[in-house]
C-alpha cells in the first residue's frame, strides 16, 4: 500500500470509532511508524510503504480507536516546544498548562530555587528550568512510577544541555514529606495537582477516564485535597515574598482563593487560559 492509501484508511477507521480529530490523528501516527512527515505525503503519496509498517500502522490505529491516547502510542507529547517522554503512568501535557509556565516565567529568575509538587512527567519544573538559566529544581511525586518517565525527560535535558547550567532532583513521598535534606525554602511552587471530583471522573472522556492514571486526576470529593494539602505546608517551604502557583479547574478559582487567603497568601491573581477559562492562580507569601 502507499503512503496516501494508508492515510485515508487510517481517517476512516478512527472517523467510525468516534476519534476527535482522526485525520490528524491518523497523519500523526502514520509518520510515527513510517518515519515520514507531512511533506513526504503531500508531494509523493504514492510512495509505497512495507508490509511490516502497514500492518504496524494497522495495530496502533486499532489502539487509537480504542481510545487511548495518541501520545501513549507514540510515548512522547510536546510541550512548551520541548518533546517530553509520556505514558499511561503520568498525566499527559496539556496545552492549558503551558498557561501555568508561561504565567511563572514572569516571575521566575536565574538562579531560583522552585519546587514541583505532583510533577509527573516533571514537564512545569523541566520547562522553566529550560528557559531560565543556572536553576535549581525539586519535583515530588507519590508514584515511583511517574518519577521513571520524569527521570527519563531530566536525562534527556542534561544530555542536551537544556537545563542551562541547572540540575534538579526528583523525589518520591507524599508532598512535603519527601522533601527529606532537601527541606528548605524555596523562591517558588508550582504544581498541577489531582483537581477533577472523585464523582466526576467517571464522566470524563474516555481518554482520560480509562487510560490515564487516576492518581493524577483525583481531587477527593470536592476536587480540593491537594489544594489544602500543598497551601497548608507551603508557608514553611517558600522564602519570603517567594511564590505560588497553581493550576486549577475553571470552577475552582474562587474555592482555592479562599483557601490561600486563610493560609495568608496576598496578592493573589487568577489567569485565564487561551479559551477563556479560569486556569491559574497565583499568590506571594509575605512574613
Amino acid at each position: 500500500m502507499t503512503y496516501s492509501e494508508l492515510y485515508r484508511n487510517g481517517t476512516g477507521v478512527l472517523s467510525r470509532a468516534g476519534i476527535p480529530e482522526a485525520a490528524l490523528d491518523a497523519r500523526l501516527l502514520l509518520e510515527f511508524i513510517t518515519g515520514c512527515d507531512r511533506t513526504r505525503l503531500l508531494t509523493d503519496p504514492d510512495t509505497p510503504v512495507s508490509d511490516k509498517d502497514a500492518k504496524a500502522y494497522e495495530t496502533v490505529l486499532s489502539k487509537r480507536a480504542n481510545h487511548i491516547p495518541l501520545q501513549q502510542l507514540t510515548g512522547s507529547c510536546n510541550f512548551m516546544g520541548i518533546d517530553f517522554a509520556v505514558n499511561d503512568k503520568v498525566l499527559i501535557p496539556r496545552q492549558d498548562s503551558e498557561c501555568l509556565v508561561e504565567e511563572a516565567m514572569r516571575y521566575v529568575t536565574d538562579g531560583s530555587d522552585i519546587l514541583d509538587m505532583c510533577t509527573g512527567s516533571g514537564c512545569l519544573l523541566l520547562s522553566l528550568m529550560h528557559y531560565k538559566n543556572n536553576c535549581r529544581g525539586v519535583g515530588v511525586d507519590i508514584s515511583e512510577e511517574a518519577l521513571e518517565i520524569a527521570g527519563r525527560n531530566l536525562e534527556m535535558l542534561r544530555r542536551d544541555g537544556g537545563l542551562n547550567g541547572g540540575d534538579a532532583v526528583l523525589l518520591q513521598g507524599d508532598l512535603y514529606e519527601a522533601l527529606g535534606e532537601h527541606n528548605r525554602k524555596y523562591d517558588f511552587i508550582i504544581s498541577n495537582p489531582p483537581y477533577i471530583r472523585s464523582d466526576v471522573i467517571s464522566t470524563l472522556m474516555p481518554e482520560v477516564r480509562d487510560h490515564e492514571p487516576r492518581i493524577a486526576l483525583d481531587g477527593g470529593d470536592d476536587g480540593l485535597d491537594f489544594y489544602r494539602g500543598i497551601i497548608s505546608g507551603a508557608p514553611a517551604h517558600l522564602a519570603n515574598y517567594g511564590m505560588l502557583f497553581l493550576e486549577i479547574g475553571f470552577d475552582q478559582a474562587e474555592d482555592v482563593s479562599r483557601i490561600l487567603n486563610e493560609a495568608g497568601f496576598r496578592d493573589i491573581s487568577v489567569i485565564k487560559d487561551y479559551s477563556g477559562n479560569d486556569r491559574v492562580i497565583s499568590a506571594r507569601y509575605r512574613v
